[in-house]
């Protein structure tokens, strides 16, 4: 792989507008993001979505500006960024371990290291015993999980999940936290999630959105600082979540 260019932030957006359809989805974000997990929180048609597609690249800004990784040539660029959609196609004849290679074949990674990417990606799933069998046998959480081995694979500086933890159950999610926490150390990662408490426990910094606007972005901890006793919540950051929704729209940091 080339050697990246020097830059400040791994994503960079100024004024950010994104159109789902017709619809203006993302609506003059502004933010930067560097390594660490970003927990990407907003109710039900905020834009969290559109703004992962358009951050993978599968969307193309309608206004504003957006870098990933410094820039550069968009076909290099996708080979340094992983991307599970929220809902992503699979051949489901393949075997788990066929399907992450194939997505590391259209990645371009050297056929060499191939299978042994597969492997530890396979391994830090939990379903290294599970590699050989059809994707078609496995349960919906098990293929959940085969969608974030490929998103890993190519060991991406970017790495955008959209509601990855669906399908799992709690154990599974303990331990998708704590990859999470690992991945965080070497890369950017952003997780779209309804799960305010999986971004409590796992991320290092939230943006939450709202009507495709930024209306917050800081800590969990500054996040939960917001609320009170009296918003809505069976914990301190979901009461905090509640307040700031309950703010007049401003654009960026609250």
């Amino acid at each position: 792989m080339t050697a990246p260019t020097t830059y400040a932030w791994e994503i960079e957006a100024k004024d950010l507008r994104v159109k789902a359809g017709r619809k203006t989805a993302v609506d003059g974000v502004t933010l930067t993001l560097g390594r660490g997990v970003h927990g990407l929180l907003g109710p039900n048609g905020a834009g969290k979505t559109t703004l992962i597609r358009a951050l993978a690249t599968v969307l193309k800004p309608s206004g504003g500006t957006l870098s990933l990784l410094g820039g550069g040539n968009l076909h290099a660029l996708r080979g340094r960024i992983g991307y599970l959609p929220q809902e992503f196609g699979h051949y489901r004849r393949f075997t788990a371990r066929e399907f992450v290679a194939y997505v590391a074949w259209l990645k371009e990674m050297p056929d060499n290291d191939i299978p042994g990417a597969v492997q530890r990606a396979l391994e830090r799933v939990g379903l290294a015993d599970r590699a050989d069998d059809k994707l078609k046998t496995l349960s919906g959480g098990m293929v959940r999980r085969v969608g974030i081995a490929q998103a890993i694979v190519n060991d991406p500086e970017v790495l955008l999940l959209d509601e990855p933890t669906a399908g799992l159950d709690p154990a599974q999610r303990l331990r998708f936290r704590e990859l999470l926490t690992e991945l965080g150390t070497d890369a950017c990662v952003v997780v779209s999630t309804h799960l305010v408490e999986d971004v409590a426990a796992a991320c290092t910094d939230v943006v939450l959105l709202s009507r495709g606007k930024l209306v917050f972005q800081g800590t969990p901890a500054r996040l939960a600082a917001a609320g009170t006793e009296d918003h809505p919540g069976a914990s301190p950051i979901e009461r905090g979540y509640s307040a700031v929704l309950a703010l007049p729209g401003r654009p960026g940091a609250w």
